[in-house]
């Protein structure tokens, strides 16, 4: 029987076994990776709506004007939604605000526009949005902890978060934006360590336009910026690309982002505030009356009959330029006492610790165990981070350290809520998991097919 001449020729179109193999491969972990990544989130939102279930409640309670229902937040979403603009950040009509950054209130006004002004069904889709934010976060976890360090690590480091009680207290129990912030953060990370190896003008754009918003979302970020950029530029450089190109194009579009926010302000309050003008008020709060809790009540209009009066009276700009002066004479007449409580902020921020004392644990009366888990999660993470830089990976390992020793010190120097440690908590958790995972005796167990092609197609 002859061999049909046209045989050869056909065979030289059909792809290698190799390729063929590969391609397969690559589909077949993609597949994967969405259902193990599904997983997480779908697992984590669970857990949390469930805790939403439990609380939702309380804040309904009218009273004080909702308060409960966001805190200022929410009252400048109320303004918002019933047309009065941003504006109102407490109880009186005290006209336009600057003591807030715009994306949260914004959001919210959107859900009561959308399903009402304090209703039950607001409650529960803005705490729905908080957990939905807090479960994806397990997403870019994932993601930088396989490209850092192992599979295994990133699949410990993702399930620890879906189920880490910080992660579901500051999503479904509060309306701040704690959760929010801590997916930016991780989501700005990820991007960095990803354009450490491309010089894409768009994508760099892209990082930009994040460094913005999440500055507008939360604006103690904006400390980080210089480092991720710089930090990017460095690599970049070392590799022979267009690191002044990308990191140019990253601060113009970051730049351009906050730029509608800094010309409201200009136009509507005479003032060309970048971000928020809150900042000596809650120096004042967390350090003038050196008190025994770390948040003073008696200095902040929200806690204060007496403050929120005189806020109403003197209006917003006056009113933190009294706050400001006060600051400042404070610091200039105290200045040992005001680095002491700035060392106890150090400490809290890393610890947990703030006092023993017996009657402030009865307001705070969850201390003790906070304190020993918070510690035991930062001794694990500096562990984590001094292998890093032991093992050769000393450029990434800065970048955690930079930020994890920026981020804070805004906070460090006003005062310190246990929620505001939150958005670096996705890269402790990381540094945890690997320093954890490296305790663990090596196992002999079969590694499953799909993760010995994960390790193919992402090595």
């Amino acid at each position: 029987m002859k061999t049909p001449l046209n045989l050869p020729r056909l065979s030289r179109n059909l792809p290698s076994p190799d390729h063929d193999s590969q391609e397969r491969f690559r589909i077949i972990h993609r597949v994967h990776m969405f259902r193990r990544l599904s997983g997480m989130v779908i697992t984590g939102w669970c857990v949390r709506l469930a805790v939403v279930a439990l609380v939702y409640k309380r804040f309904l309670d009218p009273g004080r004007g909702h308060w409960e229902f966001a805190y200022e937040i929410g009252r400048v979403a109320r303004s918002i939604a019933l047309g009065k603009g941003y504006a109102n950040p407490y109880w009186a009509e005290t006209g336009p605000t600057a003591l807030l950054t715009p994306v949260y209130p914004y959001l919210l006004a959107g859900v009561f526009a959308l399903f009402g002004l304090y209703t039950k069904a607001s409650v529960l889709v803005f705490l729905g949005l908080n957990s939905f934010f807090s479960a994806f976060t397990s997403v870019p976890i994932f993601l930088i902890a396989r490209r850092n360090f192992d599979l295994r690590t990133a699949n410990m480091a993702a399930w620890v978060w879906a189920f880490l009680p910080y992660a579901i207290n500051f999503s479904a129990t509060t309306m701040w934006y704690h959760s929010f912030v801590a997916l930016l953060l991780a989501l700005l990370f990820l991007l960095v360590l990803s354009l450490a190896s491309s010089d894409c003008l768009l994508h760099c754009a892209g990082f930009g336009a994040l460094l913005g918003f999440t500055a507008l979302t939360n604006p103690v970020t904006v400390g980080i910026s210089p480092i991720l950029l710089g930090w990017l530029w460095v690599r970049l450089r070392s590799q022979h690309r267009r690191a002044w190109g990308a990191v140019s194009i990253g601060t113009v579009v970051m730049v351009v982002t906050l730029l509608p926010w800094v010309v409201r302000n200009e136009l509507v309050l005479g003032h060309a505030i970048p971000f928020k003008n809150g900042f000596w008020l809650e120096v004042c709060v967390g350090n003038v009356n050196n008190s025994l809790h770390w948040w003073d009540g008696l200095e902040h209009p929200s806690g204060s009959t007496r403050e929120s009066a005189r806020f109403e009276r003197l209006g917003e700009m006056r009113y933190l330029a009294a706050k400001h002066e006060e600051a400042v004479t404070y610091i200039k007449r105290h200045p040992g006492a005001y680095a002491l409580r700035f060392l106890r902020h150090v400490v809290f921020m890393w610890t947990g610790f703030w006092s023993f004392n017996h009657e402030y644990l009865r307001q705070e009366p969850f201390d003790p165990e906070n304190i020993c888990f918070l510690s035991l999660l930062s001794l694990l993470s500096l562990a984590g981070l001094c292998r890093m830089f032991r093992e050769g990976s000393s450029t990434i390992a800065m970048l955690y350290l930079l930020v994890l020793l920026v981020f804070p010190v805004p906070y460090y120097l006003s005062h310190l809520d246990p929620g505001f440690r939150h958005p670096v908590d996705p890269l402790l958790v990381i540094l945890a998991c690997s320093a954890f995972r490296r305790r663990l005796p090596r196992s002999r167990r079969v590694v499953p097919v799909s993760e010995e092609i994960g390790e193919l197609a992402l090595g």
